[in-house]
């Protein structure tokens, strides 16, 4: 499975910290301490999940090695949907004007960007498809209370679009070599740990340091994992794509796995947490950088206590 293309959106709306000073009390030194974030993206009114998402989809359309035709799976990912009936998957099969293909939707917290490629994985295996779009787009900023003082301030908005095809259709495909995912529910607070719930409030993290417990002991665990799997360690990773959660989780997993920041791929400090799109939209943002032979890895943690990682290479 490759990796052919890959584009993204982020809203034109700017939020800075100082935003918040007088929402909910916090300083712009208080929340850049804590979280990294100085400042994130915020849909503007009119935009929403599939909006962005479409857009994400139509930033890659003039570097498809391949026609628009050709696309014989689409899967849409979030957790904060605009639609529950149109999905953002029809939605954006809509915008393309491809019928009478797969069309499937999936929401596993941050983790939703790799569940669906490994839909992808599993529709390829079955010879159900050759070439999928996978669309990932979170519009955090209408789901959440900004009055929170422990997580109101943290989500930002965005959108990535990922182009995946059965077999190499380019020099500069990205192949993916391993990818597991998982579910880590029966730990901690796991249940209780990041809330969503449209009539109770909006988007709530009641037990954050369980949170931040948790995913710095998983994505740290499944990287090992997977690298394991290819009979690699972490030194053998040019690139390191942790969640956009977090930056102190971001060095804590690097520590862990003895990497430097330098080797850690980020943009949660002009960003914010953009959720299941967040990692995917820093693979886009420096795809170029990527040399052939580079090995980088993707590690995911979610709400529920969904993790998973992918490892790939050009």
């Amino acid at each position: 499975m490759y990796i052919h293309t890959v584009a993204h959106y982020i809203p034109g709306k700017v939020v800075p910290n100082a935003y918040f000073l007088q929402i909910n009390g916090l300083t712009d030194e208080w929340i850049q301490s804590r979280t990294g974030i100085r400042e994130r993206r915020h849909a503007a009114h009119g935009e929403n999940t599939n909006s962005m998402g479409i857009a994400a989809v139509q930033a890659a359309l003039d570097r498809l090695p391949h026609p628009v035709e050709d696309i014989d799976l689409i899967v849409g990912a979030s957790y904060t949907p605009y639609d529950t009936i149109v999905t953002l998957g029809h939605a954006v099969q809509h915008a393309l004007g491809v019928p009478h293909i797969p069309v499937v939707y999936i929401s596993s917290a941050c983790s939703s960007l790799l569940n669906a490629i490994e839909v992808v994985e599993g529709y390829f295996a079955m010879g159900k498809a050759k070439r999928a779009l996978v669309v990932a787009s979170e519009h955090n900023s209408i789901y959440a209370d900004e009055t929170d003082t422990k997580a109101g301030h943290l989500w930002g908005d965005g959108a990535v679009a990922m182009f995946l095809s059965a077999e190499r259709l380019t020099e500069s495909d990205l192949k993916v070599r391993q990818l597991v995912t998982a579910g880590a529910a029966t730990e901690g607070k796991a249940t209780e740990g990041v809330l969503l719930r449209p009539f109770d409030g909006g988007i709530f993290m009641p037990h954050g340091r369980d949170v931040f417990i948790h995913a710095c002991q998983y994505m740290a665990q499944v990287t090992v994992d997977v690298l394991a799997k290819e009979g690699l360690t972490p030194a053998d990773l040019r690139f390191f794509i942790p969640h956009q959660a977090n930056m102190r989780i971001s060095r804590n997993v690097a520590e862990q796995l003895d990497l430097s920041m330098d080797q850690v791929l980020s943009n949660i400090e002009y960003l914010g947490n953009t959720g299941s799109a967040g990692c995917g939209i820093v693979l886009s943002e420096h795809w170029d950088k990527i040399q052939p032979g580079d090995r980088l890895l993707m590690a995911v943690f979610g709400g529920g206590y969904s993790y998973g990682a992918m490892l790939f290479e050009r």
